[in-house]
Parts: C-alpha cells; structure tokens; sequence
C-alpha cells in the first residue's frame, strides 16, 4: 500500500493535542492527549514552550466515528504536589476504578508521575496529594499483564 492511498483524518482537530495514548473500555475507545495550549515561547531544552495545563478525554462508538469531547478531565490547578506543564498520560482500569497516569513538574520544578482516579473512563479524575515516590520522568504506559498485574513504565 502506498503512502498516497492511505486515507488521513485528523482526530482532534480543534485543540492542540499530543501525545496520546488510547484504551478500550467497556467496548468504546479512548484517546487520552495531553493539551496544549496556543502561545509562543522560546524553544529550549527543557520543553518550556510546552504548556500544557488540563486534560480532556475522548470517546470513540467505533474507528468510523469522530472522537467526541468529554470535556476537562483534569486541571494542573486540581493536583496539590504539581506546578505546571501536565503532559502525555495514559489510563488503566482495575475493579471498576480507572486510574490516570499523567507526568507534571513539581513545586521544585522536577517531571513526576501522579495517578489520579474516577469511576468513568472519561473523568473527571482526581489526584493524589502526592507524586508516585521515586518516579522522576515523563511519558507514562501503565500495561495490565494477562497474569493480572500492572506494569508502570516511563
């Protein structure tokens, strides 16, 4: 198959979003990006210009249908340890709890991991009061093996 035969739709084409992960829950897929948003800063190292503040969720019936907006999932403002710039995370469900991923700076300015809950898979989720200890990255997958255990790489 060649390139110009692929058929190319964009999935969230009215926010700035990246970095998604997507799931299968109760029979619907899900699309978990982070969100940025549109304001120009410098380019660094560090990934400064990337301002990431909430999330939202989007649902899918079936890969023939649009993904719809589930609205805010959950806001920088609504995690007690972070400070800025919540970026790519990624959802789990376990015993009817669905548990968020998501990687945010701290009040001192390192990337942590948090994990934040809800009964939807859609949210809204709340956070931890505290990061995941020892966890100092971005870019969370949590896998749930056959044998019943969860794996959380980043």
């Amino acid at each position: 198959m060649s390139n110009s035969s692929l058929e190319k739709k964009v999935l969230i084409p009215e926010t700035f979003s990246a970095d998604p992960s997507a799931n299968v829950f109760n029979g619907k897929i899900y699309i978990y990006p982070s969100h940025d948003r549109d304001i120009v800063l410098e380019h660094n190292d560090n990934g400064d210009e990337y301002m990431m503040e909430d999330y939202h969720v989007y649902e899918m019936a079936d890969v023939d249908t649009m993904p719809r907006d589930c609205g805010m999932a959950l806001h920088i403002k609504d995690i007690p340890w972070a400070s800025i710039q919540a970026w790519a995370p990624d959802c789990a469900e376990k015993n009817g709890t669905y548990y968020f991923y998501f990687p945010a700076r701290d009040k001192q300015g390192m990337f942590r991991l948090g994990v934040a809950t809800s009964k939807n898979p859609a949210g809204p989720f709340k956070a931890e009061p505290e990061p995941i200890k020892g966890s100092y990255s971005i870019d969370p997958c949590i896998f749930p093996d056959d044998d019943g255990q969860y794996y959380l790489t980043w």
